[in-house]
């Protein structure tokens, strides 16, 4: 065992070690019983995860049962609806914080539990990097709540009844009477957001004890599952099953595929593509258009379509969804069982083909994301069909650009503002390094005198990204951002743009020459300006762009788990 290094012998160290350890644990703790960590995100400052101590109490009796010790360990935590600027500024420093707390220890394996958007992928992206046998617990949605007799998504109808305040059409008193019919149960958003995305995603690529994603928070299951994974990570221990063992190429290509047939999450591409970074898994962005595009959304859920997280799991779940697709996947990927994924698909079945589609009547025919190239994306940008207005997703119309988010809500609702329907929202400096932190501000609210005009839809650019939870004719993670020198930067109100999703192309309709002739707004040179210290500094020196999954350069790749000095 690993921790041996730590407990083993006789000396002034290994006593140390032992001693300041026995609070409570049994004799025979040091004698050879794997040491499993749970890597915790739970907190009250992150709701979608305040229930995972619960969680973690299921865990520690399985692994307990399986002959290990069982080891707390709160770890960086990140409220997606709480946290300012962004979350995505700190899923970098978790992932690091995350790793350096797995290798300084004295553990054999460790137990992730996450949730909200970005924890579930810096804990796989930590895991990735030290290479010690990991395996995830979900923590899984909430139920669903409802409000006038209307199921409710979480964030979806935020921004739908936000909306409608601001059309005249819902009043304020009843908007805030939503919120606590919104958020009925502990965990994390009910709709096809990021955090239901990525504990999807982390069971296709292999990561979780399978049938457990997408379980809800309250359901009795989710814990019974927990005390499974508590036994399992204490085979995979002694089996040594590690995240380089189990995860492959095919693993991420069989995410992409699901990704298009759930309708996940945009941000799925970062995530998918910063894990596959720390293991040197080549991957690219192109990969998500190539593999996912022509693949159909079978999955009838918010915000692409009706239904809800509980209905979904009620309806087959994920193991249903990829029995239709199964042609497309992998079969020799490998999950933590060290069994491929496709072995657990034989059994599985749909029980509503109103939530869960067959492959011959799907939702849309190809829904996966879309990867755009053109004189405003030079390197790319995304965007996701399945939640577009089908008669945007070919379209021409002038600019109006905001250089910043503070500029977007000055100016938007301003009854001056040159805007029609046809126009282009164009807004920049919301990238890694320009927000800085690549926030959740692509899905732009539409200028008010247009949502009284009846107008619910309009085509958005942005170098930032946008919630899971969202939906409309946004283009986003456009690379390079206009605080990186990108094109984005040199656009003008007026300039009329291109979109042509089916021809692949995003760009304004002006030479070359003429638009890198210009230079860069003075708003957007200011914003970057600004002086920076600490985290913010590290991450603006050293962060990737959106096509490469926003990580900080000097943490490609992995360290594995040595760590050659005592600390005595």
């Amino acid at each position: 065992m690993r921790s041996a290094e730590w407990y083993g012998g006789n000396d002034r160290n290994s006593y140390i070690h032992r001693a300041w350890m026995r609070r409570g644990l049994p004799a025979d703790a040091f004698d050879g019983r794997p040491h499993i960590a749970i890597a915790n995100t739970a907190s009250d400052l992150t709701p979608c995860n305040a229930h995972l101590n619960e969680v973690a109490e299921s865990v520690k009796s399985g692994i307990y049962q399986a002959g290990g010790i069982a080891l707390n360990l709160p770890v960086v935590s990140l409220g997606e609806t709480q946290v300012r600027p962004t979350a995505m500024l700190w899923r970098n420093m978790a992932a690091m914080a995350i790793e350096e707390m797995l290798r300084a220890n004295p553990i054999d394996g460790v137990v992730l539990l996450g949730g909200c958007d970005k924890t579930i992928p810096s804990l796989l992206m930590a895991a990735s990097s030290v290479d010690l046998p990991a395996v995830v617990v979900p923590g899984g949605p909430m139920l669903t709540g409802t409000f006038r007799g209307v199921p409710l998504g979480c964030g979806t109808d935020v921004w739908k009844l936000s909306e409608e305040v601001r059309a005249g059409t819902l009043s304020a008193a009843e908007f805030t009477r939503s919120e606590s019919s919104m958020i009925r149960s502990r965990g994390h958003c009910n709709t096809m957001g990021t955090a239901s995305t990525m504990g999807l995603l982390a069971e296709v690529l292999g990561m979780t004890l399978p049938g457990i994603a997408g379980t809800p928070a309250p359901d009795s299951r989710l814990l019974e599952m927990s005390h499974e994974t508590g036994v399992l990570i204490v085979e995979m221990v002694q089996k040594e099953r590690r995240p380089s063992t189990v995860l492959s190429r095919g693993s991420f290509l069989n995410a992409i595929v699901a990704l298009a047939a759930l309708g996940g999450s945009t941000n799925a591409v970062v995530h998918l593509l910063a894990i596959a970074g720390r293991l040197g898994i080549e991957l690219t962005q192109d990969d998500f258009d190539t593999v996912g595009s022509e693949v159909p959304l079978l999955v009838d859920l918010l915000p692409a379509g009706r239904f809800l997280m509980d209905d979904f799991y009620r309806a087959g779940g994920l193991h249903a969804v990829l029995t239709e697709i199964r042609d497309l996947l992998d079969p020799a990927a490998l999950t933590v069982t060290g069994r491929p994924l496709a072995e657990y698909l034989d059994s599985a079945l749909v029980y509503d083909r109103e939530v869960i589609r067959a492959r011959t009547s799907p939702l849309q025919e190809a829904a996966g994301i879309a990867v755009l190239y053109g004189n405003l994306a030079p390197d790319g940008a995304v965007i996701k069909p399945a939640a577009a207005s089908p008669e945007l997703l070919q379209h021409r119309g002038p600019a109006v650009v905001f250089d910043s988010v503070e500029d977007l809500h000055a100016r938007l609702d301003d009854p001056g503002l040159e805007v029609t329907a046809d126009s282009v929202l164009v807004l920049r400096g919301c990238g890694p390094k320009g927000y800085p932190g690549m926030p959740e501000v692509a899905n732009m609210p539409l200028p008010q005198k247009l949502l009284e005009l009846g107008v619910r839809d309009m085509v958005r650019i942005c170098d930032g990204r946008m919630s899971g939870t969202a939906y409309g004719t946004v283009v986003l993670h456009v690379a390079p951002e206009a605080a990186a020198g990108g094109p984005l930067s040199l656009v003008r109100t007026g300039d009329v743009i291109v979109l042509d999703v089916p021809a692949r192309q995003l760009y304004v309709d002006i030479p070359d020459a003429e638009l890198l002739a210009r230079a860069p707004s003075a708003a957007t040179v200011e914003a970057f300006a600004a002086p920076r210290r600490g985290w913010e500094k590290l991450y603006v020196d050293t962060v990737g762009q959106a096509n490469t999954g926003a990580d900080l350069d000097f943490l490609l790749g992995s360290s594995g788990d040595r760590v050659s000095r005592e600390s005595h």
